[in-house]
């Protein structure tokens, strides 16, 4: 499975659009998440992409280099290193980075792709998305339009957001967001259509917010409203043609009724962020592992413990496992299981 090139990338892109399914999008910050996210794929036989946050990329770097791009780095040449080895594609994304970061997050990437092509090598990472949902949509675009032209030249797609998601997550909280900004308007999405779409040779993608929340919930606490992006999809399509249809991001999914996740497939979501529910999955096995095994784990009353139980492997194998198997449930939710285009 070798890391997708910008051609792969465009036609899993495509892929999913016209045969109505997205695909699982993972943050991963270290070496066993990111393994974890290769086998789940690999076993549901799913393409997919893996995420490295500004977070993520900061605690792979350690917490005495706390540097988000050279952690960033590190994890993507893992995962070129490792997806050899498993027969579907993986794209590598970063996620979430704002307008604060792009000096120390997604512009030292995109200089790093540019080394990598310059002596002949594959692109780093595949997409970058800057989140400028923070500023008004005009300056957001001020900023993203240059930003395409950059990645445009290194075959890099770029994923922008127009709306807030709310909730917290990696550190950005939005929880006191006005209700309003929690909808992106057709006019938005026309908007943002006008300004990327006029950059040549360009592919984005758009986070468009439709009442999504990062975050911990139970099933059908997070009310959505996906005829947003049916509109919105409209309005574009209205007046720029069918081939205008954009390429739709969904954030923010934990908590989502199942129907209303596939409603927004039908829509031109082909990419869904998955982090707060495998990052459970990942954690879960561990805690079960330290309460059943507590005597073996601790070197307690002068007794010197059982190896076997406090070698980190031993439960990380568990965790491993854990995170891949829900992200195989992600990967049936979106119907991308079983649709992998390698070998094609």
């Amino acid at each position: 499975m070798p890391v997708a090139d910008y051609q792969t990338y465009c036609r899993m892109l495509d892929t999913a659009k016209k045969n109505h399914f997205a695909f699982p999008a993972i943050n991963v910050s270290s070496i066993a998440t990111a393994n974890a996210v290769l086998k789940g794929f690999a076993d549901a036989k799913c393409d997919g992409i893996i995420q490295v946050s500004t977070g993520g990329g900061e605690f792979a770097s350690g917490t005495a280099v706390k540097n988000m791009a050279l952690g960033a780095i590190s994890l993507a040449q893992h995962i070129h290193l490792m997806a050899d080895y498993y027969d579907v594609y993986v794209a590598l994304h970063t996620d979430h980075c704002t307008p604060g970061k792009l000096e120390t997050f997604v512009k030292p990437l995109i200089e790093e792709t540019k080394k990598r092509r310059a002596a002949g090598l594959s692109n780093l990472f595949n997409s970058h998305m800057f989140d400028g949902s923070e500023l008004p949509l005009d300056e957001n675009m001020n900023i993203a339009v240059p930003l395409l032209q950059e990645c445009a030249a290194c075959d890099i797609i770029l994923e922008v957001e127009a709306g807030v998601v709310g909730g917290e997550e990696d550190g950005v909280n939005n929880e006191d967001t006005p209700a309003e900004k929690l909808y992106t308007t057709p006019e938005d999405m026309l908007y943002v259509y006008e300004k990327l779409g006029a950059v040549p040779g360009s592919r984005f993608m758009l986070a468009a917010t439709f009442g999504n929340v990062h975050g911990v919930y139970k099933p059908g606490n997070v009310k959505l409203t996906p005829h947003i992006l049916k509109d919105g999809q409209a309005a574009v399509v209205g007046k720029h043609g069918e081939s205008a249809a954009m390429d739709l991001v969904f954030h923010g999914g934990s908590g989502s009724e199942l129907s209303d996740i596939h409603e927004t497939l039908d829509y031109g979501v082909i990419k869904m962020n998955v982090d707060t529910d495998t990052q459970y999955a990942f954690t879960r096995p561990i805690v079960d592992h330290m309460f059943k095994n507590y005597d073996g784990v601790l070197k307690i009353e002068s007794e010197v413990g059982n190896k076997k139980y406090y070698d980190p492997r031993s439960y990380n194998k568990l965790a491993e496992a854990g995170m891949a198997d829900r992200v195989g449930v992600a990967a049936k939710d979106l119907r991308a299981d079983g649709k992998t285009i390698f070998g094609s």
